[in-house]
């Protein structure tokens, strides 16, 4: 294909931002990226690409994509006007709301939803429904995170990322980097970072139960029983407490609970935890002191920790590992950024506990329950039951735990309503489905992921290609759909008078950079930053590196660093005792189920590119020769997995890279079922490993999917 002209554009395919140039050809119809390449010029991507990137035309260009509103009809779908669409949704959802109640009507949120700025109009939707039976993505992923900010910090989105440009020693627990380019911590060319580590004479740990690809780069790698990882960092602090090595730095007279924290972990020695975890008492001490004695060192966890049990406590735990050696808010350390558009500054911290689910009586956080909750919400009767679902790019058949009695539930509904650009194995029970825009056809502003980033930049990119005509962006469906849902019209004209003053999505940036902390609002002057001169930047602006900002950035009521927040010091005690009673009863015939990502893969929804979805083993269980051995499975062959609420087969593939008594199976796979459509994903099947996940695992305190706890009994299939 002919180049016709060459873009700059942002990456929207992960959390990384990385910056891309792209090749077009504007000959064709709707245009076509010719090819992809890294942007040399871009401070945060540094020129890196990964498969994804390379890829990031496909979605542009897949012809199973939706490009107008469909209905569900007794003979398939069929195409309709975006204004009887956006009344047949509106009245369906209103409908059962009126007979049943708004809290008959659940709304879920995909993980794309965030990698759009026109989520920035999604509260505007979410006031129109109404309901408290609002989950999303981050109760499978993040949720965790978010609770420990809160409750220590003072804000859910004060989540401290590693200084991975000036660190000496990085600690890594439940997290590869190298598969998903950085997860609540933005860092583009994670790989280059992580080597730069390693050339200045830095050092990089990981504990994980897989030996992951990043594992492969590390210095040292330890393998951890999943589960186990706050009795494991219990100890660290332990070591570090009882031989003096202590040092909370110039943050010391910010801090409220060390002496708390020393007490509860005074009786976790590492030969306590070096049965239920499986790192010897030896190991631990070194790795404690390690850390506690580097220059700069920094600790991060993520999706392993997220998912077990007691993943807050866990995730507190590594928060006060860097707060008592004196990494938090230290260059090298683990570091808030200074986003250009600061969501701290503009939405309120969290809440925790204002409602509670109808079944399962679990509670709020933020405004959301658990996604947990969904299928047991449907099929319970009584009042508030939920009847009809909305939808935003999501797929959490697939995604979610339970995922199966998650798919009979939506077929049962009164009504379903889908935003979303394809048929998947969620909105193929959908009445209605509200394609927007292609993300190519949008202009993009990382207006989340610029408050995780590893180095203050700021970049906006204008659409590739132009929007048709006749198709709306999302932000226009969030509007068009919440104006006809106000049942009040003197509250939906102030709603709409509100938002009319906005001409579009951009406005809202605009607004947001003006009054960040690098805008004219904030600087005094007209040079700050705008979207003005974001517009003339193409690969972005670097704001420099992370800068200490506390105690003033904490959004506690005294401005002091809540270590000893209730809600997890309570916990600490019963999480430890029951990680040891829970390690000493795993049966010998049940394998403890992890997860696994690929760097080519980022959930369900990039698994219609036909160049993402090659090679051996996308959807393969790992296992250890010595459980091989034991279960008589041979490498290559087909594997029945079966749990407590259900059972899947999958192909095998033998390797010491788990521990024993561990099986690895990646989510978003099980693509091949009765009316998807999208033809790629569908030819290549696999199993989902949320089949047999349960969706009464859950971590107490923040409601997060305990998916790395699920016990497995596997049997060989015959050929």
């Amino acid at each position: 294909m002919p180049i016709t002209r060459t873009v700059h554009r942002t990456c929207h395919l992960c959390e990384a931002m990385c910056g891309l140039v792209l090749d077009v050809d504007d000959t064709v119809a709707g245009g076509a990226v010719v090819a992809a390449r890294g942007d040399q010029n871009d401070a945060l991507g540094r020129g890196h690409i990964c498969p994804k990137g390379a890829a990031i035309g496909d979605g542009h260009s897949d012809p199973d994509r939706l490009r107008h509103p469909v209905r569900r009809t007794p003979t398939g779908w069929a195409p309709i006007p975006w204004e009887e669409a956006l009344d047949m949704a509106a009245d369906g959802l209103r409908r059962v709301q009126e007979q049943y109640g708004k809290d008959a009507v659940a709304v879920y949120l995909g993980n794309p939803t965030v990698h759009s700025h026109g989520s920035l109009f999604l509260p505007l939707l979410l006031k129109a429904v109404g309901t408290h039976n609002l989950t999303s993505a981050s109760t499978v992923d993040q949720r965790p995170h978010e609770v420990v900010s809160w409750a220590v910090l003072g804000h859910s989105a004060l989540i401290p990322v590693p200084d991975l440009d000036r660190t000496d020693h990085l600690l890594i627990i439940g997290a590869n980097p190298l598969a998903s380019n950085g997860s609540l911590m933005t860092a583009g060319d994670t790989p280059g970072r992580l080597r730069d580590i390693r050339d200045r004479g830095g050092r990089i740990v990981v504990l994980d139960p897989r030996r992951t690809e990043t594992a492969h780069k590390a210095d040292e790698y330890v393998p951890v029983r999943p589960g186990t990882d706050p009795l494991l960092l219990a100890a660290l602090l332990q070591v570090i407490f009882d031989e003096g090595l202590d040092d909370p730095g110039p943050l010391a007279d910010h801090v409220d609970g060390l002496a708390e924290v020393a007490r509860l972990v005074a009786t976790i020695t590492p030969e306590r935890a070096a049965g239920p975890t499986g790192v010897d008492a030896s190991t631990i001490r070194r790795l404690a002191r390690d850390f506690a004695s580097a220059d700069r060192a920094a600790a991060y966890c993520r999706i392993g920790t997220s998912h077990q049990r007691h993943a807050t406590v866990a995730t507190w735990l590594v928060l006060a590992l860097n707060v008592v050696t004196g990494n938090l808010d230290r260059a090298g350390g683990v570091m808030l950024p200074t986003p250009a558009f600061d969501l701290v500054a503009m939405t309120s911290g969290g809440a925790r506990g204002r409602w509670a689910s109808r079944v399962l009586g679990l509670p709020e956080f933020g405004g959301e329950l658990p996604v947990s909750i969904l299928a047991d919400e449907m099929t319970t009767p009584g009042d508030g039951q939920v009847r009809a679902v909305l939808v935003n790019a999501g797929n959490p058949v697939l995604s979610t735990p339970g995922g199966h009695r998650l798919d009979e539930a939506l077929a049962d509904l009164d009504f379903m309503v889908a935003i979303d650009l394809y048929v998947t194995e969620t909105t193929r029970h959908a009445d209605v489905i509200l394609p927007p825009v292609g993300a190519l056809e949008r202009s993009h502003y990382d207006h989340a992921f610029h408050n995780l980033a590893v180095r203050n930049t700021a970049r906006w990119s204008p659409p590739v290609f132009p929007a048709p005509d006749e198709q709306r962006h999302d932000w226009e469906v969030f509007a068009d759909l919440a104006m006809r849902l106000f049942r009040d019209p003197d509250r939906a004209t102030t709603i709409a008078r509100r938002y009319g003053d906005v001409a579009d999505v951009d406005a809202l940036v605009e607004l947001g950079l003006q009054v960040g902390p690098w805008g004219a609002a904030s600087t005094g002057n007209g040079g700050g930053l705008s979207l003005d001169r974001l517009r003339a930047a193409p690969s972005g602006i670097d704001l420099g590196p992370l800068q200490p900002q506390l105690p003033q950035r904490l959004r506690t009521p005294d401005q002091r660093v809540h270590l000893n927040a209730a809600l997890i010091v309570d916990a600490f005690a019963p999480a430890m005792v029951d990680i040891e009673q829970r390690a000493a009863a795993q049966p010998d015939d049940r394998l403890v189920l992890i997860g696994r990502r690929h760097v080519r893969s980022n959930n369900s929804w990039m698994h219609n590119s036909p160049r993402l979805v090659r090679g051996r083993g996308r959807s393969a269980a790992l296992l250890h020769p010595d459980d091989a051995k034991r279960f008589d499975v041979a490498d290559g062959g087909r594997i029945r997995v079966t749990s407590d609420v259900g059972a899947i087969e999958v192909e095998v593939i033998v390797t010491d890279d788990v521990m024993p008594g561990v099986i690895s199976i990646p989510h978003g796979w099980g693509h091949a079922r009765e009316g998807v459509g999208w033809s790629v994903a569908a030819a290549a099947g696999g199993a989902s490993v949320n089949d047999v996940t349960d969706p009464t695992l859950l971590d107490d305190l923040s409601g997060n999917a305990a998916l790395s706890e699920t016990l497995v009994r596997i049997a060989p299939v015959a050929p």
